[in-house]
Parts: structure tokens; sequence; C-alpha cells
């Protein structure tokens, strides 16, 4: 049939045109997020948190052009917490990753599958989501990232793997495609960087969540240019390694590449954000999931290091870079946690959920220079526990059937050298009652992870 009236038509044209257009294009209200965690990585480990030794300029650079967390903590003081918290928005005793998820004792467990994650909140908003780099909240298929949210994910499950050789601390061959194991020659540094850009370049007209949990500086301390240092099917690196890592100076030295090559990468990020134009629209936040251990990074001024209750164990590096919409060169002392990461997501990307979250969105922090609310704070791993309220801080350690207690001013004493409980025991009796309190509600789930090495 012949069109007789090709006038009437042109508005029609014009309306499936602009229809169209607007299909394919990044709708400019939603906000892309990439989260980026390091492993490990002390509070002095970066130059734009005063390291001397360590060159982040990339990192630098986000700092300078958005914000920097000088009292960012993370939930845990050792990797599996945390990382159950990030997900969650919840202190991670409540989904029972309580501990480190070993690769020797808990291949069977993982973070239970009716827990809400941030990746399952935004897919259900209308994000694409992609996860690649350190899971460690589950070894078993049916606990892998694509179970719980994420459309896409490489990489490992394990705490650690061979950088190389992509072979976890116990001999098992550990690089995934999804939940099928399949390995991608490469640094695993590289690899996950690698990984990130590409799922930028193919998803930039799209809103999407971007996790890049980074192996590095975690140990095994291995340079970019290298060999595979541990075997499929043996527990443990080879003889040649555990020589090297005798020498502290050359772990310091190799550990500083990893942590260089980490920050080429995010500089790799960003710049593919750039390329597309979306940096204006997207929000990159940096965080480590734990402090450095004290033989191999520097918490500098911080007291003790990964594992501990003490600073040094848990305020770590943090940046939040946003062109579009966050502010800029500043430096924020609010403390904040992992686990408010999750509602700031839902706040930013208005999406809705109907579970309670622990953590509260510091969303007006990025925006604008408001106060979050007064709350509590608190950390516990095996048998330490503490907890904060403003700049008071209080740390108890059971040893068999004795427990101490200690008391810091944080604004007066950062590195924790003057244990004051003595002269201020009404400020000591208030925080141990909230501490009770809160251990009764959070451990009444039982925990997947107890005795966890």
């Amino acid at each position: 049939m012949m069109i007789q009236n090709t006038k009437n038509l042109l508005p029609l044209l014009l309306v499936t045109f602009l229809f169209t257009t607007t299909c394919f294009a990044q709708d400019d209200s939603k906000v892309n997020f990439v989260i980026i965690m390091a492993d490990d990585l002390g509070y002095n480990d970066i130059s734009c948190f005063g390291s001397t030794t360590i060159n982040t300029p990339n990192l630098d650079q986000l700092a300078s052009e958005g914000i920097k967390f000088t009292d960012f903590h993370s939930n845990g003081t050792v990797c599996s917490p945390t990382r159950a918290a990030l997900i969650t928005g919840k202190y991670q005793q409540r989904t029972g990753i309580s501990g480190v998820v070993t690769a020797k004792s808990h291949r069977d467990v993982g973070l239970p599958l009716d827990e809400l994650t941030f990746a399952e909140a935004l897919r259900d908003n209308g994000y694409t989501t992609a996860m690649f780099g350190k899971w460690h909240v589950g070894y078993d298929s049916k606990y892998n990232p694509v179970k719980q949210g994420f459309k896409e994910f490489k990489g490992y499950v394990s705490g650690n793997v061979d950088y190389h050789g992509h072979i976890d601390q116990e001999g098992y061959f550990d690089w995934w495609s999804g939940d099928i194991l399949k390995d991608d020659k490469g640094y695993s540094t590289d690899l996950i960087t690698d990984y990130g850009v590409d799922f930028i370049k193919r998803n930039k007209d799209k809103p999407f969540l971007l996790y890049l949990p980074h192996e590095s500086p975690h140990s095994p301390f291995q340079r970019r240019v290298g060999e595979a240092i541990r075997v499929e099917g043996k527990p443990g690196e080879n003889a040649d390694y555990k020589k090297l890592v005798k020498n502290k100076d050359s772990v310091l030295a190799i550990r500083k590449e990893m942590i260089e090559v980490m920050d080429e990468g995010i500089g790799r990020i960003i710049s593919t954000l750039k390329t597309y134009g979306i940096e204006k629209r997207t929000l990159v936040l940096f965080c480590s999931d734990n402090g450095a251990p004290v033989n191999h990074g520097s918490n500098k001024p911080l007291r003790a290091g990964k594992g501990s209750i003490y600073e040094g164990g848990h305020r770590v590096p943090a940046i939040a870079w946003w062109p579009g919409k966050g502010r800029r060169g500043v430096q924020s002392d609010q403390t904040l946690m992992t686990m408010d990461i999750f509602p700031t997501l839902l706040d930013i990307s208005k999406a809705a959920t109907a579970s309670k979250l622990d953590g509260i969105s510091f969303a007006q922090i990025i925006t604008g220079d408001k106060k979050l609310k007064k709350r509590k704070q608190f950390w516990k791993y095996k048998n330490q526990s503490a907890v904060r309220s403003g700049d008071f801080k209080l740390v108890s350690q059971r040893d068999k059937n004795k427990t101490t207690e200690e008391l810091y001013n944080l604004k007066l004493d950062i590195g924790e050298t003057q244990n004051i409980i003595s002269d201020n025991p009404r400020i000591a009796k208030s925080l141990k009652k909230a501490l009770a309190k809160w251990e009764k509600d959070v451990m009444q789930t039982s925990s997947l992870t107890d005795q966890a090495r």
C-alpha cells in the first residue's frame, strides 16, 4: 500500500526517533557506581594518606578532586567480615560471617542466599551489575556472586591466589567466569582492571554498578613480571618464595610495586569513564577491607594492624570521587564504616529496599557539608571487642576467664597510647553497657565462621 500523505507521517517519525534515541542513551537521572576495594592496604600505605615511599598519583588525584575520608573504618579487621558488611549493609555478625571464610575449613559455608545484597537491590532497580576480583564470602558455587545479584563475575572466591597461577593457599585452582572455573592468563591485578575497563565500554549507555575488589596488596607478594609460586594440588608456596619473604626489605619493595600497579589500574578505570564522557554521572568509592599487617605495611600513626580492634586494624584510607555532584578537594573527619556504602548507593540511586540495614547513608557528606546523626560504632573479632561513641572508644579483650578494658580519647590520642579508663568511669560504664547490648543483639545469628583462623 502506498502512503498518500507523508506530511502526516513526519510527527510519528519524529516521536519514534526521540523514543529510540532515549532508549539507547543512558538515563542521566541514574548514577553509575564504581566500588574499588583494596586488600590489606594500611592507613599510611598511599601517598595522599602520608606514605613517603609508595607513589599513588591516581588515588592522589581522586582525593584532591573529591573527598578524602580520614575517619573511615572497615567493619571487620580481616577480609571476609568486611566484605559481608559491604555487600549487605549490616554488621557482619548478623549474616554469620564474623570471621575468615578459610580455604581449608569453610569450603561448604557462605553468605546466606536470603541476604539482600547491594547488587540485588540495584539490579532490581534497573542497573547492570558486575564484580571482578575477590569474593571471599563463600567457596561453593552455590554462593557464587552470580547467585547474589551480579550479572557478571570474573575472579576468585578464596582469600588470596597466586597472582600468576591463580591457585589458592590450599592448592585449589581458583579463577572463575561466572560459576564456572575458567582461567585467564595474566597478573591478577591487571586482569581485574582489564575486566573493569571492558565492562565500562560495553555498558557505557546503561546505568551500572561495578564492584572491583582487588587482590593487591595482600600476600603472596609477587611482582607484575614473575612466575607462579604455587602448584595445584599442593598447599603453600615454593621454597624460593619462602626464602624471599624472610627478607622484610624484599617484601616491602615488592608490596610497593603491587600497590603502584593497582593505582595504575585505577587510573585506567577513571580514564575510561572520561573517554566515554560518563565520569560526571559516576560515583567512584575507594577503600580498604582492613588495616595492613604490622610486619608488611604501614598504619601510621595508628596502633597495631590487621586482626586487631585497635585503630590500625580497621581505620583505613577512603576516597569518594563524583565530578558531577560531589564536593571537590575536601577532607571529611566524620566517622563512617564499610556497611554505610550500601545505604549510600540506595540513597543516591533512589532505589527502595524493605531490608533493615545497620549502615546509614553518607550521600549528604558527598554532595554537601552536612553532619550525620550521632551513633555508636562497634567492632568484634574473636576475643576482641570495641565500641566508639564520639571521641571515646572502649576496647575489651578476653583471655580465658579474664577481661581487660581500656578507654581512649581518639581526638587527643589517635595512637591509643594513653588508657584513660580510671579517670572516666562513667563513660567507660556506659560504653561497656552499650557493647554488651550490641553483642547480644547481633550474635543472635549463628556464626558460620566462629572457628575461623
